[in-house]
């Protein structure tokens, strides 16, 4: 069972924490992996940094300029996680653009995500259609899961098509704008969490875009399954250093 699958049969509210690879520093991918285990997170998303990252806010966008002035490539970052299994038990999920992983080419970048232990992948500006069409028999003969966004402009039909296609969970975005921290949310994101949820899909949910503290994190899972934190830990990240997850991962819940 794929290992996304089974974090979800936990039953519990599930903390997915998001970051770019290479940043702060090149060589911190693994060391902020090992933390972030350590600290009790459930899913990990490892951004690979892409030179136009169009649906992330600032924040995200200077920590995969950064990762790139640093060094980052695809190839960089399969040679830091060769052995990750070892030492990392939960979800890993890669988060990146369509662009550099047809670059690298689809079936050798799937063969080194299965070889590795990666459970899945999200890629924003990958349709779901295309996906169902061009490539889900690839993902599926190499065992990888691709998460797909919603918004709260996704028709219901585009909708319930995600959920038939999907595996793993379904990233609910929560406004249409780009990434980035918020200290709460109003009454129009709620209305579309409870929206969503009475959809019952058969798919699980993570919220993501403005999940920065305790409380827009119980908001956020309230009617959902779980929350994805980015930029509000990129931000600690820059300021903190990677020695002090644990302290925030323990101001979110």
């Amino acid at each position: 069972m794929n290992r996304i699958d089974q974090k979800f049969q936990e039953g519990k509210k599930l903390l997915s924490i998001y970051f770019s690879a290479g940043h702060p520093n090149l060589e911190d991918t693994v060391p902020v992996l090992k933390e972030l285990q350590k600290a009790g997170v459930d899913l990990i998303e490892i951004g690979l940094p892409f030179s136009d990252p169009l649906a992330d806010g600032p924040t995200i966008q200077q920590s995969s300029t950064q990762a790139l002035r640093n060094g980052m490539t695809t190839e960089k970052l399969f040679s830091q996680l060769e052995n990750i299994r070892e030492e990392i038990h939960i979800p890993l999920i890669l988060m990146g653009y369509f662009n550099p992983m047809m670059q690298y080419g689809i079936e050798r970048f799937c063969s080194r995500c299965a070889q590795i232990g990666i459970d899945g992948l999200i890629i924003p500006d990958l349709p779901v259609d295309v996906y169902q069409e061009e490539y889900k028999s690839l993902f599926d003969q190499y065992g990888l899961y691709n998460m797909f966004l919603i918004t709260p402009q996704t028709s219901e039909e585009r909708i319930r098509f995600i959920d038939r296609v999907s595996k793993g969970f379904i990233y609910m975005v929560s406004s249409a704008s780009v990434t980035g921290a918020k200290n709460t949310f109003g009454s129009e994101q709620t209305d579309y969490f409870k929206r969503i949820a009475a959809l019952q899909l058969k798919t699980p949910t993570l919220v993501g875009f403005g999940i920065s503290n305790a409380k827009t994190f119980t908001a956020a899972t309230e009617h959902s399954f779980g929350a994805i934190i980015g930029s509000a830990f990129i931000k600690f990240l820059e300021e903190k250093g990677v020695g002090e997850i644990d302290s925030f991962i323990k101001s979110i819940r």
